[in-house]
């Protein structure tokens, strides 16, 4: 294999300094014209390419940005991922992923996975495992360090960094009131444990709004769902009693709990939405494609990767300098489809 043209060959075959030649190819008027045209020629013409890896450590950048997400096959992470990328590559970035799925000890191992990468930055979506255990001493530590950290869905109260967040709690208030506005009085929940960030506010959220209305709290219609169990058994606990079904479900904590609620209701005789109405927290294909469509929470994941991606180069490129810490909250829309009733 031929060997790569490097400065010092150039500047040893045309008899000029190091020095002279990196000049001449940045095209610097300290190089005279007739020096410059000639080291140019003679690169061109044996087709030298800059080292870029070299270069970008020697300022101390690879201009590479770290991700850390739960889950890739899931379509709010796969939108958010979409918009970190395109935003990351239009600022000259490329991105490295890792995947923690859920687990305390994998986003560790990812951490230390893009530290010895040495990206310039990284995002993270905090697992659930992490916030159960509720240390975030490795995270915590890169932001001492004022290692650049962006913190993106999961919210971390403890944590002192950048965090694009969805605003989880007026979201599910606003669905919940959504249903009681169209006539449901026995409104179900499935949602995450309390120690998940994002369950424990969607779950504030939709008793703010039951409060608000005068509906009574039924604990047994709140399904905490433990991801290591089967779902469907824990689903099927709102249809336990005949007597007393819910006539609406929100699914806070994805499109594929609140899909086989409805499918459940379905085979109990109950038709959707004149019986029971459905809504997720997720507006992907599933929700699209049920039978009816799922009304959704539109969460703009594309919007989130995006504004994640501004807040982390705009602290790696500020080098260390202090900068107080941002909050950027995104609001949800509700899509209206066949799953529940319409207002009157």
């Amino acid at each position: 294999m031929k060997r790569k043209l490097t400065i010092k060959d150039i500047a040893k075959e045309l008899d000029v300094s190091v020095s002279t030649v990196s000049k001449a190819l940045k095209d610097s008027h300290e190089i005279s014209k007739e020096t410059r045209d000639r080291i140019k020629a003679f690169a061109e013409f044996h087709d030298y390419r800059p080292n870029t890896l070299a270069l970008k450590l020697r300022s101390q950048q690879t201009r590479i940005i770290g991700v850390i997400v739960p889950v890739i096959v899931h379509h709010f992470f796969s939108t958010v991922l979409r918009g970190i990328e395109e935003h990351a590559n239009s600022k000259g970035y490329n991105v490295m992923i890792c995947l923690s799925e859920t687990s305390y000890e994998k986003e560790i191992k990812s951490i230390e996975t893009l530290l010895e990468g040495n990206v310039d930055g990284i995002l993270i979506s905090v697992s659930t495992g992490k916030q159960q255990k509720n240390k975030f001493d490795h995270i915590d530590k890169l932001i001492k360090e004022r290692f650049p950290v962006v913190l993106f869905d999961g919210l971390v109260e403890e944590l002192e960094c950048d965090k694009v967040i969805i605003n989880d709690e007026g979201g599910a208030f606003a669905a919940t009131e959504y249903l009681i506005s169209t006539g449901c009085k026995k409104i179900a929940l499935i949602t995450n444990p309390d120690f998940v960030k994002i369950g424990s506010l969607r779950t504030k959220g939709y008793l703010k709004a039951l409060t608000k209305h005068g509906l009574k709290i039924d604990k047994s219609k709140i399904v905490y769902f433990d991801e290591s169990k089967e779902m469907l058994p824990q689903v099927q606990m709102l249809f336990n009693d005949e007597n007393n079904y819910p006539d609406a479900i929100l699914a806070v904590n994805g499109e594929i709990y609140a899909a086989t609620a409805m499918q459940i209701a379905q085979e109990k005789g109950l038709k959707v939405p004149e019986d029971i109405s459905v809504i997720t927290f997720t507006d992907g294909l599933i929700s699209k494609y049920t039978s009816p469509p799922l009304t959704a929470l539109v969460q703009h994941g594309y919007e989130m990767g995006k504004q994640a991606v501004e807040l982390l180069v705009d602290r790696i490129e500020s080098k260390g300098d202090f900068k107080p810490a941002q909050e950027k909250v995104i609001s949800s829309k509700l899509n209206i489809r066949k799953s529940t009733r319409l207002l009157d």
